[in-house]
C-alpha cells in the first residue's frame, strides 16, 4: 500500500511538473537563463519531496511548486514587456576579445578565465585566437565568435554564385505511413507518391522509413533496413 502511495505521489508530481514546464516553455539546456536553472533545480528537488515524504500535507508542495512557476512565468512576462529590464534579470552579454584584443576586465567581469575562454574558442572550431575579430560571451554562457575577414567560411555571394532559396522539405512518409495531410498541403496525392517510389523500384510505403519531398516534388527515399 505504501508503494502504490508513492508511485501515485510521484505521477502526481511528474504531472504538475509538466504543466508548469508547459507555461514556462521549452528552452535548451545551454540556453537556459541563472533564475530558470535555479527554478528547474527547486522544482525538481520539491518535486522528488513531494513523491516521497507521504506523511507531509501535500498541499504545502504542490503550493511551493505552482509559486515557482508562477514567479518563472511573470518573469518572463516582465522581460518581454520592459526589455531594459532583462540586464537585470538575464544579464548583458560582455565583449572579451575585439580587433586582436583580449579584455582582462571583462573576463573578470564574466567570472571567465583564460584556460575556459580558450575552450570555448575551440569548441566554437577556433584553435588559434588570432583568427577572431569579436568574441562575445552571452548571458547563457555561449560564446559568440566573429572570425577575421579573411578567416571566415566562403560564401556563394562571394564566387558570384546565386542559389535558389531553400526550404524546408515536407515529410510525406515515415515509418512506413503516408501523411495525407502533408501530401494535400504540397498539392499531391497518393498516386503521385506511389508512381515515385515505383519509379525507385519500391513497391510498397510500407517498405519506407523517411520519405522527404522538397518546393519541386522531389523525392527522397530511406528505406527500412
Amino acid at each position: 500500500m505504501e508503494i502504490l502511495k508513492v508511485v501515485i505521489a510521484s505521477l502526481f508530481s511528474a504531472l504538475i511538473l509538466f504543466v508548469i514546464a508547459k507555461m514556462i516553455g521549452h528552452k535548451q539546456i545551454s540556453q537556459l537563463e541563472l533564475f530558470d536553472y535555479i527554478t528547474g533545480i527547486t522544482l525538481g528537488s520539491i518535486g522528488a519531496e513531494f513523491a516521497t515524504t507521504l506523511d507531509q500535507p501535500w498541499w504545502k508542495p504542490v503550493i511551493a511548486m505552482i509559486v515557482f512557476g508562477l514567479v518563472t512565468v511573470m518573469l518572463s512576462f516582465i522581460t518581454r514587456k520592459f526589455p531594459k529590464s532583462r540586464k537585470y534579470i538575464n544579464g548583458t552579454p560582455t565583449i572579451i576579445m575585439n580587433g586582436g584584443k583580449l579584455f582582462r576586465e571583462n573576463m573578470k567581469k564574466a567570472k571567465l578565465d583564460l584556460s575556459e575562454f580558450l575552450l570555448l574558442c575551440r569548441q566554437e572550431g577556433y584553435f588559434n585566437i588570432d583568427d577572431i575579430s569579436v568574441a562575445v560571451y552571452e548571458y547563457n554562457g555561449k560564446l559568440t565568435i566573429l572570425p577575421v575577414s579573411t578567416k571566415r567560411p566562403v560564401q556563394p555571394i562571394d564566387l558570384g554564385i546565386f542559389p535558389e532559396k531553400d526550404e524546408i522539405n515536407v515529410e510525406v512518409i515515415m515509418d512506413g505511413r503516408i501523411l495525407r495531410e502533408n501530401l494535400q498541403r504540397m498539392g499531391l496525392d497518393e498516386t503521385w507518391l506511389k508512381k515515385q517510389l515505383s519509379q525507385q523500384d519500391i513497391g510498397s510505403p510500407k517498405d519506407v522509413f523517411l520519405a522527404l519531398c522538397d518546393s519541386r516534388h522531389k523525392l527522397s527515399v530511406y528505406k527500412k533496413q
